[in-house]
């Protein structure tokens, strides 16, 4: 009877499987699983600090949305390398898919500045590239990056993407991957935002307490001082006092009369004593080293001047912008051209950002033009005015300003001219 017991306990333990939430491979310990989670931080501030509530910090949002819309709007064309340097391959089906539209659904722009929003918020975009069987690029389809984890299996990195109850599985070389910072794992990355949550959860915090304080009537926190013959009474009293204090804000009156025996005083700090406004700019300098921008860019001009500003100007596209650029542009030529065969490739167009005002631009054709470093017909092509053709198809050398290779002609035509000049006169 024992040994039939036990027979048929084992069997239904064999018929039973029941499936677990957990992963026995994570730790409860791990701070990333956690995080995945709850999907929120909380900061030194006392606040919770999100990829959502971080938008609501007006610094980060404008960081955020100059970053992502000054890199969407670059153009994003592709070269052919030949032999006088590179030639636009705009023929190439791959140059409307990265300058026009990346999928039938998405603009370029709209593309590249979503995944630069996720890579500066969320700390990573992904896109997958949809091949043909040929292996030609078809269409480049930006996911979320909630729904992706990135693992290595066999050594190879891999791309798991959650789509629905649906659950697929991406190579390295099927993935635009745009990363933040990458982790120390080589695998995983680091988002500025979870990072960096205490300046963060601190502006949060300021603008919380602007916003209660200015909803109280600019009333600070106060204490009533005065009889209190029981806790009931107490709770009245304050109760009547803040009905009073938001009447009093709703009249625009500045008087309020207290009861006889009882005061109102002040707790804790006021904004001024507090330099909270200070607080805040200083809190704008804080978001803008976490995206590396300078503050003219989030619109503090607190310290910007005619000349610095322009200096800024120049640091954001020299070591800002030029970094994410440069990981765009070596992505996509990693994953979108074969490697055997790399005659091809991709590249920002910075000509738009660099342009400057009418004035100084048009004095730097001109150099270009008198030096023989731009053909006249090239720099109508950068203002988008029609070729002329001709000699303007021809680089120009500063002098007699003639086709180059012609200065030796000009030098010798002269002299015959001054002789029979000087021979007429002295007829």
């Amino acid at each position: 009877m024992f040994g039939l017991t036990t027979k048929r306990a084992a069997e239904r333990q064999a018929a039973e499987v029941r499936a677990s939430l957990e992963n026995p491979t994570v730790s409860l310990s791990d701070v990333k699983a956690w995080k995945t989670l709850f999907g929120e931080w909380n900061s030194v501030a006392g606040v919770t600090v999100t990829s959502e509530t971080a938008l609501e910090v007006p610094a980060v949002w404008c960081a955020v949305n100059f970053i992502a819309g000054t890199l969407a709007a670059l153009p994003l064309q592709v070269f052919t390398k030949s032999e006088g340097g590179r030639d636009t391959a705009d023929k190439d089906p791959l140059y409307a898919i990265l300058h026009d539209a990346p999928n039938p659904e998405w603009t370029s722009f709209a593309w590249r500045k979503y995944c630069m929003v996720n890579t500066l918020i969320k700390g990573r975009s992904y896109t997958f590239i949809e091949r043909n069987k040929a292996g030609r690029v078809m269409n480049l389809w930006p996911l979320d990056p909630c729904k992706t984890t990135v693992e290595r299996n066999d050594g190879k990195k891999r791309y798991i993407y959650q789509d629905g109850s649906r659950q697929v599985v991406y190579g390295a070389e099927e993935i635009i991957d745009i990363p933040f910072m990458i982790g120390f794992d080589g695998v995983s990355h680091i988002d500025p935002i979870s990072k960096l949550k205490g300046a963060v959860g601190l502006s949060i915090a300021l603008e919380q307490y602007a916003q209660k304080f200015f909803a109280n009537g600019g009333v600070p926190p106060l204490a009533l001082y005065g009889p209190m013959p029981s806790p009931g009474a107490a709770s009245r009293a304050a109760s009547d006092v803040q009905d009073a204090v938001k009447a009093a804000n709703a009249e625009r009156r500045n008087v309020m009369i207290m009861p006889s025996g009882h005061e109102l005083k002040p707790v804790g700090v006021d904004p001024q004593k507090s330099q909270m406004e200070e607080a805040r700019r200083f809190q704008i300098e804080e978001i803008a080293r976490v995206f590396d921008l300078p503050p003219v860019f989030l619109q503090d001009l607190t310290h910007g001047t005619f000349s610095n500003t322009e200096q800024q100007d120049l640091h954001f596209v020299k070591h800002t912008l030029s970094q994410w650029l440069k990981a765009w542009e070596q992505e996509l030529n990693l994953k979108l051209f074969n490697a055997r065969n790399r005659t091809k490739f991709c590249e920002f167009n910075l000509d738009a950002l660099m342009r400057g005002d009418f004035k100084t631009r048009m004095e730097g054709y001109a150099k270009a033009v008198q030096n023989a470093i731009n053909t006249p017909d090239e720099i109508r092509g950068m203002e988008n005015w029609p070729a002329k053709g001709g000699e303007a198809e021809k680089l120009h050398i500063q002098g007699a300003t003639v086709p180059l290779g012609m200065q030796s002609m000009t030098k010798q035509a002269a002299p015959a001219n001054d002789n029979t000049n000087t021979e007429a006169n002295a007829a």
